[in-house]
């Protein structure tokens, strides 16, 4: 399933969830692996990710931020890319994405895209139906100490 899915006819940004990385193997039972995709008539690509499914509660936050006109990022982990989302300042402005994978390939791509109204409600439901389909079920007891969640 699609966690993020923006496009305006031209161009897009995906983050598609995968599944687990390792079902059944503490603690990498909580780590999901996901595609970036992004494309428009210039450039396409894809690039793997991976991400505990606790960041999926900063995702929210950054959801928020989003609604209240504020932009936001979502990712930066140090150790993969970084996912910006900066609003429209205008009518004749589109918004952009911004993936920034300065730890690996040291490239940067920027997605503008026309965005309807109604986007950010529609990844809060996104975000909803992944957390449904792929719960958090380990829990750190200490630093470095895993068990299943009750």
């Amino acid at each position: 399933m699609d966690l993020i899915n923006l496009s305006d006819g031209s161009n897009s940004f995906r983050l598609h969830l995968l599944g687990r990385h390792r079902p059944g193997i503490l603690p990498e039972h909580d780590l999901m692996d996901a595609e970036i995709i992004v494309a428009s008539d210039f450039i396409s690509g894809r690039f793997r990710v991976h991400f505990f499914l606790s960041a999926l509660k900063s995702w929210s936050l950054t959801l928020n931020s989003l609604e209240n006109g504020m932009d936001a990022e979502w990712l930066d982990m140090g150790n993969g890319p970084t996912i910006r989302i900066k609003h429209a300042r205008s009518e004749v402005e589109d918004s952009q994405v911004i993936v920034e994978d300065t730890s690996g390939s040291g490239t940067t791509a920027i997605i503008p895209l026309a965005l309807d109204s109604g986007w950010i409600q529609e990844h809060s439901d996104r975000l909803k139906e992944a957390e449904r389909v792929w719960p958090m079920e380990v829990m750190e007891t200490s630093p470095g100490s895993y068990k299943w969640k009750v």
